[in-house]
């Protein structure tokens, strides 16, 4: 029943050359069975590990290593997907035996050599095999500054929000502290600076959704709590000045944000309404908000609505991207900051760190 082997070898060919065409080739954001299933074991794995830790610093170092070995286990499945495959191929083509078959692949798979022979019937094969191997190395080495190249750009922004806004991040927080120093107005080039960086996660990290689990450099900074407290900032800004100059760019930045947000969680298959109503209900309370209000108004950000005319419009935009920016917090296990849902982890929401009754004529204000 040799035949048998050789349809084997054949389905499973196809699904590995699948699976390396879509999160390597294909830039369309299809998923990835394979991503997801690593990244569930991986990370399930990692979790088990630090539940013991008590210190988040600690949790998030360790769990720094998800995507790092999501990457090396992605390259071992192709790898070994291709080995069996050859070998069933081999096997069913031939009349090796189960052990030269599965040797005879791995010779021709990683270009060895040792096993090389006379057998006519497999040296297409082998030379398939042998182009095969190095082929996907070559790929998994040039996604590498893809992938690289990518987090590069999000930290960057990342790490210049923390100018503006001490971390863990929080949007009321970046109003305050600019109402506090008295550059409320600049707040228009960090809309249009996040209006672009949403777009271009958007679209990387739909293409490649491993980046998902690639970690800031420090253990309070991540990209989803970044995105969501600028979006908040920016909502919050619409909702209690109106007629601010900077209204139209915070508007393209959140249609942007939750742009993003939602092609995300497509590929992720994270569920949501895509047009959900502005009265929707929401798991921030308007108390969270009305005291939010209170703390940017106390800090001198100028407001034309008071928290009750504002809620309103405040509900109406973050209905749009709280439950997917939540999801993706959770998912990310990214660190517990205010207004961005629960973790899978034991957390209480920890706040940005403020300075004490400081103002602009302190020079040693940060």
């Amino acid at each position: 029943m040799r035949w048998i082997s050789g349809v084997a070898g054949l389905a499973v060919l196809v699904i590995t050359v699948g699976s390396v065409l879509r999160n390597l080739v294909v830039a369309r954001g299809l998923g990835s069975a394979l991503v997801r299933v690593l990244w569930r074991l991986m990370r399930w794995l990692l979790r088990r590990l630090s539940a013991p830790l008590h210190s988040y610093e600690v949790r998030d170092r360790l769990l720094a290593w998800l995507a790092p070995i999501v990457l090396v286990v992605m390259l071992w499945s192709w790898l070994t997907g291709l080995l069996v495959a050859y070998g069933l191929l081999m096997h069913g083509l031939s009349g090796l035996s189960w052990p030269d078959s599965f040797r005879e692949a791995g010779s021709s798979l990683f270009t060895l050599g040792f096993a090389s022979n006379a057998r006519s019937r497999l040296n297409a094969l082998d030379f398939v095999a042998a182009a095969s191997g190095p082929l996907v190395i070559a790929l998994q080495i040039a996604y590498l500054p893809t992938l690289y190249g990518a987090f590069n750009r999000r930290e960057l922004e990342v790490t210049l929000l923390e100018s503006r806004v001490s971390q863990p991040a929080w949007g009321p927080e970046l109003l305050a502290r600019q109402a506090l120093v008295g550059t409320v107005d600049e707040l228009q080039g960090l809309y249009e600076n996040w209006e672009r960086l949403a777009a271009d996660i958007g679209e990387t990290h739909t293409n490649y959704p491993v980046l998902l689990s690639f970690r800031s450099p420090r253990p309070y900074r991540s990209w989803v709590i970044a995105l969501i407290a600028v979006m908040d900032a920016g909502a919050m800004h619409i909702s209690l000045a109106p007629t601010a100059a900077t209204v139209p760019a915070a508007r393209l930045m959140l249609r942007s944000g939750f742009t993003a947000l939602r092609d995300i969680a497509r590929v992720v298959r994270i569920p949501f309404d895509p047009d959900p109503s502005p009265d929707g209900p929401l798991r921030l309370t308007f108390e969270e908000y009305a005291e939010a209000v209170a703390y940017v108004q106390q800090a001198g950000f100028v407001v034309e609505r008071s928290a009750e005319e504002s809620w309103p419009h405040f509900r109406g935009w973050r209905v749009n991207y709280e439950s997917i920016g939540y999801a993706l917090a959770r998912n990310v296990d990214a660190v517990p900051a205010l207004w961005s849902g629960d973790r899978d982890f034991p957390s209480t929401p920890l706040a940005p760190r403020r300075p004490t009754d400081r103002r602009p004529e302190q020079p040693s204000a940060p």
